[in-house]
């Protein structure tokens, strides 16, 4: 049996840092990757522009080169490449990660942290320490990391290639290094899967001369409903607040104003989403008292731009205030936020605080399961606005220098 010092699933930033850090220790590593390299950054819109500068989203002392203020996505997804090959870093791309489990030995091979059954939509199962089965989600504390269990422990990866193939890695160490762009929050309504709603805004040409229904009230919708204005698309903004989030890029504020103001792109404020229907849109304007869900302040003012504030109230509670409105779509855009794979974690046996973070000691980012780290946007919970790629990016670093100081 093969076994790594340290498997790191995320090939993002904060996960390439990892590897960097891990071969220039010359630490035995593998990255698994679901996706592409750096996926979230590919699955942004291909006109993308990043709120920060060149400089900022650099890892491994490699310097970002652009004759722009602010990088492009096909700038950054050809700095990444270069890093990759600079580096010779290893990853296995299209290998979704469905479960990680820890082996303590010294327990005679008792399995702990998450239950079994890779893949299933566990949550809470346990109280959550270290050394028992389950996760405990928004338990707070769930004892401090490396507190049990012993040293003599290994981590088995269950695993899953594009290609259904199914294998189990394993390792004495597991970053998580996961982000949240692949999870977008959904709103609980009837019609959310239909096949012309969606969760991720590409581009707006296939929406010429069609009814557009965008959900959301930061960068991504606002830039989203401008681009597809200008293609000729009928747009409308739904959004649950009285007004625009402050978070929007400086430069797009006074654009989408001006086109709401002039009618260009209608707009519907303090409403909330109560029916997709194949057609339309069911919405409850004037109402006071959405379901307010989790909040968190988004990635939308930072690097990235196309996460939205992360707020999952956009749909209402039946037997509000207001009034009712059906709005015609031929497409419904629901950019209401992403959040870290929170079932991933509480099978691992990670407990959550009331803001869906993982608990974990910040300066090593140690989880409560000894051995598993967190990197990136998995340590934000609902707050996803508190991490970027400008200092997500040395999460990697500081956990492999944990690690080699352990031995």
């Amino acid at each position: 049996m093969s076994v790594r010092d340290v498997i790191i699933v995320g090939a993002g930033p904060s996960g390439l840092s990892a590897a960097i850090a891990c071969k220039q220790r010359e630490i035995d590593y593998q990255v698994l990757e679901q996706g592409v390299l750096v996926n979230s950054i590919y699955r942004f819109p291909p006109q993308m522009v990043f709120f920060t500068t060149p400089e900022l989203l650099e890892i491994g002392g490699l310097p970002f080169v652009s004759p722009f203020d602010k990088p492009t996505r096909p700038e950054a997804l050809k700095y990444y490449r270069k890093v990759v090959d600079t580096y010779d870093l290893q990853i296995c791309f299209e290998e979704k990660v469905l479960s990680v489990e820890r082996e303590d030995h010294q327990a005679g091979g008792a399995r702990a942290g998450g239950a079994s059954g890779a893949g299933g939509a566990g949550g809470s199962g346990g109280p959550g320490g270290p050394g028992e089965s389950g996760g405990s989600r928004g338990s707070g504390r769930a004892g401090g990391a490396g507190e049990s269990g012993g040293e003599n422990h290994l981590f088995v990866v269950e695993t899953r290639s594009a290609r259904g193939v199914r294998r189990a890695r394993h390792a004495r160490n597991v970053v998580l290094a996961i982000g949240y762009y692949d999870h977008p929050v959904m709103l609980g309504v009837p019609g959310e899967d239909l096949p012309h709603v969606h969760h991720y805004y590409g581009e707006p040409h296939p929406h010429y001369r069609q009814r557009v229904v965008i959900v959301g009230g930061g960068n991504s919708a606002a830039e989203s409903a401008l681009e597809m204005f200008r293609a000729g698309a009928h747009v409308t903004l739904v959004h649950r607040g009285p007004e625009l989030k402050s978070t929007i890029k400086y430069w797009v504020r006074p654009d989408i104003e001006n086109r709401i103001k002039e009618g260009s792109v209608a707009a519907r404020f303090n409403a909330w989403v109560k029916e997709i229907r194949p057609t339309s849109v069911v919405v409850w304007s004037g109402g006071s008292g959405a379901s307010e869900g989790s909040r968190g302040s988004g990635t939308s003012g930072r690097s990235g731009g196309s996460s939205e504030s992360g707020e999952s109230g956009e749909s209402c509670a039946p037997g509000e205030a207001g009034r009712e409105e059906e709005i015609p779509a031929d497409a419904v855009y629901l950019l209401t936020g992403y959040r870290a794979d929170a079932e991933l974690l509480c099978r691992a046996g990670v407990a959550l605080n009331e803001r869906d973070a993982p608990v974990h000691d910040p300066s090593t980012f140690e989880t409560n399961v000894p051995g598993l780290f967190v990197a990136g946007g998995a340590i934000a919970g609902v707050d996803t606005g508190t991490i970027f790629i400008e200092n997500g990016r040395f999460h990697g670093e500081k956990i492999v220098e944990v690690i080699a100081r352990r031995g």
